[in-house]
């Protein structure tokens, strides 16, 4: 099993090197080539999300991606460092919407997704299958 980490700070121009990146070692690790722009997207979805509530709450902390190559599976874990009180409220002047609308993004591009937030911040996990072609190589 195989990873690849990368640690970032919360600024916007950062976002795209993840994407690149992902979807470098998407390829490598055998995702299907009709996946890559999923894969590509998705990380660049989450990875902005993690930017933003970093940026909206005032975190200095880095956004972890761990790009892990499984058996059968290709995983991809975006790390924020945002507590949950950094989730836009529209009492608090954010939009709720942006939120939501990058969540359902999120699920319309993955379909194995898990979205879990904590006190000590947010954690995406994707996945995606390894074609077979890969794995008998």
């Amino acid at each position: 099993m195989a990873t690849v980490e990368l640690r970032f700070s919360a600024l916007p121009e950062h976002v795209r090197t993840a994407r690149l990146v992902a979807a470098a070692v998407a390829r490598r690790a055998g995702v299907d080539e009709s996946v890559l722009d999923e894969v590509r997207l998705a990380v660049g979805e989450a990875c902005s999300r993690a930017v933003g509530l970093h940026r909206r709450g005032g975190v200095t902390g880095a956004v972890r991606v761990a790009l892990v190559d499984q058996e059968k599976r290709f995983l991809i874990e975006v790390e924020d460092e945002a507590g949950l009180d950094t989730v836009p409220a529209a009492a608090d002047g954010g939009d709720p919407d942006e939120d939501t609308l990058g969540l359902a993004v999120l699920t319309g591009l993955v379909e194995d997704l898990e979205v879990t937030s904590g006190a000590g911040g947010g954690l995406i996990r994707m996945s995606w299958p390894v074609s077979a072609d890969a794995l008998a190589v």
